[in-house]
């Protein structure tokens, strides 16, 4: 399983600089650092992490693989809208399907890391 990495960076020259370091570290050790899901705002992140998305992605970690409506059932939740809540993640690249079509998380573990730091 993978590694992702979700983070808030407003400098884009930072960002530049990180994915550069992390491109020549995988280079030299043929090695990934994991996934990496960039947002430049707070609103941004979440926009497409909403706490019923973040709660789907949890839930479809604990279970593993699954049909949509099987994850509607074990979120307590209306299929239709698990649907919309699933096509943006997958969209995003959080949520995939497996060689059967069932819906899974990629990640064995999401990192979250972003600072929030009183204006200069």
């Amino acid at each position: 399983m993978r590694t992702a990495t979700i983070q808030i960076r407003r400098d884009d020259e930072t960002l530049v600089r990180e994915a550069a370091s992390a491109f020549a570290e995988a280079w030299r050790t043929g090695k990934s650092a994991g996934d990496l899901f960039t947002f430049s705002t707070p609103s941004q992140l979440f926009s497409v992490l909403s706490p019923k998305r973040w709660a789907l992605i949890e839930r479809l970690q604990a279970i593993g693989a699954t049909s949509l409506r099987g994850l509607a059932r074990a979120l307590g939740r209306d299929v239709k809208r698990v649907h919309e809540d699933v096509a943006i993640l997958l969209d995003w690249g959080l949520v995939e399907r497996n060689d059967a079509g069932k819906l899974i998380v990629p990640y064995a573990v999401i990192h979250v890391d972003f600072d929030l730091r009183a204006a200069a």
